[in-house]
């Protein structure tokens, strides 16, 4: 926004007529401002026209967001898994779009690290040798790697260091026991569940030559899914059941069974088709208010015509002719005669699982099916690309010129008040002067009069 219109300068005269000056100095700059005002009245309306773009762009940035939800819903079918005991099973639906239901029994191992420590402690963490050749062969499982010890640094917490340096998967730490003369020991936990014995050998390849426990070698989840035994390093399971993960969380009792149910969810559908009457409606009441005699600061402004032709395009849009759910009203979405939208949830509530599969099919995607129409709002409320940022731009680009152009008016009428107000001042000077001399004349001539007929005269 510009900066503020000129102010008249106070003119200080002497003469009589410095009142009048000071009037035609203020008319000459009340003049001047003119120009100035319908560029700042027309910056005025700029930005309320910005300001009501601004709130009507996250208006339609939700009202594009719900209708990508319904395209996901049309994707994923609203599938919820659920589980008849979750704390022994818990699970969830990510991806599939399938309904299904499948058994786990005979859980009869959890996932667990393997950790050991070592079988005999140390005097010290710092000075005590851990080996008196120059490394050790740390084993996981059937891979192996070298552990090398410097001799001038052979110690428990060198050992522990030269383990973590390598990277391999497996975190040893030293503890300290705090009694009697060796209360140090090695201990290694591996980072990950599964059933991969760890061990630490003087000399490699030699297993008797182990320093440490071997009570802990971790174990894989092991269960039976729809009478298949699996076996599975973690447990969190996602590669058994296409688009369902599960997690493992304890075993169970002899003959006990977990059921594991994929459904779509209509109660999903219902929540979303309320907030799209919410949001389309919300949007409906902004664009109007911009339409007809009461028409707001956007009225003829494209971007309203746009708003208004993508709700026109997603009110009429018909699916398959085919389907049982072809259009928004066999959704149960009604529109009164203000163009509010309303959803019954009752319609949903009654649909048999070919009718609730249909109305999926129907919301269909990202690119097809009512889904596909979100991209016409997105068009509009796109924080990069979108028309209505589009148009804040060159608000902002005309905004800018009005400001350069208010700042160049001020300059001139400042100029020109100061060169005004030198003029005035000198003709107040003059004026001043003139009316000096006048008092002066009209001085000699009483005199004049007074010498020559004895009385005075009436002024002149």
């Amino acid at each position: 926004m510009s900066s503020s219109i000129s102010t008249p300068l106070t003119f200080t005269g002497v003469s009589t007529f410095s009142n009048d000056f000071q009037t035609i100095l203020q008319r000459a700059v009340s003049i001047a401002n003119l120009p100035v005002q319908q560029l700042q009245s027309k910056q005025s309306l700029l930005l309320t026209q910005k300001q009501l773009l601004a709130d009507l762009n996250g208006s339609v940035s939700s009202l594009a967001s719900t209708i990508s939800s319904l395209a996901d819903l049309g994707s994923s079918k609203a599938i919820t898994a659920t589980s008849s005991d979750p704390s022994t099973v818990s699970v969830t639906a990510n991806g599939t779009t399938q309904a299904a239901t499948h058994t786990i029994s005979e859980i009869t191992s959890i996932a667990k690290a393997a950790s050991e420590t070592s079988a005999s402690g140390f005097a010290t963490a710092t000075s005590t040798s851990v080996t008196s050749g120059s490394s050790f062969e740390l084993a996981i499982g059937s891979k192996t790697y070298n552990v090398p010890i410097a001799s001038n640094n052979n110690n428990l917490n060198a050992l522990r260091d030269a383990i973590n340096n390598l990277g391999v998967g497996v975190t040893a730490s030293v503890l300290n026991t705090g009694s009697g003369a060796t209360p140090y020991y090695l201990s290694l936990s591996a980072n990950a569940t599964g059933q991969n014995a760890l061990q630490l050998r003087t000399t490699a390849g030699d297993a008797a030559t182990n320093i440490l426990t071997a009570t802990n070698p971790g174990s894989n989840a092991t269960f039976k899914l729809d009478g298949i035994l699996v076996t599975n390093p973690d447990n969190v399971v996602s590669s058994v059941i296409d688009g369902v993960t599960f997690n493992i969380l304890n075993t169970t009792a002899s003959g006990g069974t977990v059921t594991l149910s994929s459904s779509s969810d209509r109660t999903k559908l219902e929540n979303a088709l309320n907030t799209l009457v919410s949001d389309y409606n919300t949007v409906s009441g902004k664009a109007n208010a911009q339409i007809g005699k009461a028409a707001g600061a956007l009225s003829g402004d494209s971007v309203i015509r746009q708003v208004k032709d993508a709700q026109r395009q997603f009110l009429s849009y018909q699916g398959d002719p085919s389907s049982s759910v072809k259009s928004l009203a066999e959704l149960g979405i009604s529109l009164d005669s203000n163009g509010n939208m309303s959803f019954d949830p009752s319609k949903i509530e009654s649909y048999s699982s070919a009718d609730l599969s249909q109305a999926f099919t129907f919301l269909g995607s990202s690119s097809s099916g009512l889904g596909s129409l979100a991209s016409n709002f997105t068009a509009i409320s796109d924080s990069v690309s979108g028309s209505i940022v589009t148009e804040e731009k060159q608000i902002d680009a005309a905004d800018s010129r009005m400001s350069q152009q208010v700042a160049d008016l001020n300059a001139r009428i400042s100029f020109m008040q100061t060169s005004l107000t030198a003029q005035l001042q000198k003709a107040d000077a003059l004026v001043a002067g003139l009316t000096s001399q006048q008092s002066m004349l009209t001085g000699s001539i009483q005199s004049l009069n007074l010498v020559m007929y004895g009385k005075q005269t009436t002024s002149y």
